[in-house]
């Protein structure tokens, strides 16, 4: 019996326009009526995806920035914070590095010192609250992840630069097709995932997740019911037992209707 569902949003329960099937708020409201936890992981801000969930936002489990900020019914259950010198020398490091974007994710909002078009229309994607500051360095806040906006694509750009510099002290992973995301090397969706099965006693049998880049990859890791979207990477696949629909064509909610609530 399935106790625990928990979903990426972008490329996965998104559509390729990055909206939500309203089909699955009332899916959402079945679950809870069966007992049954839906969780958001995404790397996505927790203010981004309450908003998304508005609906039935006291209803779900809320996984942001990649699993270092987990949320239930407004009650923190964990966060996970960047060493606020680790941050400083992030930051000094993207300065040298040409045609990239600062995102500090923190608690309170996210944080930014331009504001180009391109830059804003791709932050308010995924942060609902934001700050446009002077200097990154003067942010008085958490930082649960250091982002980059990579127009020139994460794999063949910044994360040649980062992942030599700071891969052995800290997560760098490609998170999308002009992102990568930071965090500390103890958290990610996967270790998330784990974190609740212990809380509410679920096993890994009981859980089903769905996934579609990289930074799924440990999420897909930590249940037996693990789902790679159609549209993902093949080498994401791999790391997968089953493959769902593509987000176009709805597939995770085709999986949990036809194996969950029928």
């Amino acid at each position: 019996m399935i106790k625990l569902i928990a979903t990426d949003m972008d490329g996965t329960l998104l559509n390729e326009q990055g909206y939500l099937s309203y089909e699955i708020f009332d899916i959402i409201k079945k679950l809870n009526e069966k007992d049954i936890l839906f969780a958001t992981a995404s790397g996505r801000q927790y203010y981004n995806l309450e908003n998304k969930f508005s609906p039935v936002k006291d209803d779900i489990i809320y996984i942001a920035e990649n699993g270092c900020y987990v949320v239930n019914k407004d009650t923190e259950i964990s966060s996970n914070y960047l060493d606020k010198k680790i941050v400083k020398d992030l930051i000094h490091t993207a300065r040298k590095v040409d045609g990239i974007d600062i995102v500090l994710c923190g608690k309170k909002a996210a944080y930014i010192e331009k504001d180009s078009k391109e830059f804003i229309n791709e932050v308010e994607k995924y942060y609902y609250r934001y700050e446009i500051v002077e200097d990154l360095n003067k942010v008085e806040d958490d930082i649960l992840k250091f982002a980059l906006f990579d127009p020139k694509g994460p794999e063949i750009n910044s994360n040649k630069i980062f992942s030599p510099l700071f891969g052995d002290k800290l997560l760098v992973v490609v998170s999308g097709k002009v992102w990568l995301d930071i965090i500390n090397k103890d958290i990610n969706k996967g270790i998330a995932i784990k974190q609740l099965q212990k809380k509410y006693n679920i096993k890994p049998e009981e859980t089903m997740v769905f996934g579609d880049y990289f930074n799924d990859i440990d999420m897909l890791q930590s249940a037996y019911h693990s789902y790679a979207m159609d549209n993902a990477p093949e080498e994401v696949k791999m790391h997968a037992r089953f493959i769902a629909k593509s987000n176009r064509e709805n597939g995770v909610i085709d999986v949990i209707k036809s194996l969950v609530l029928e």
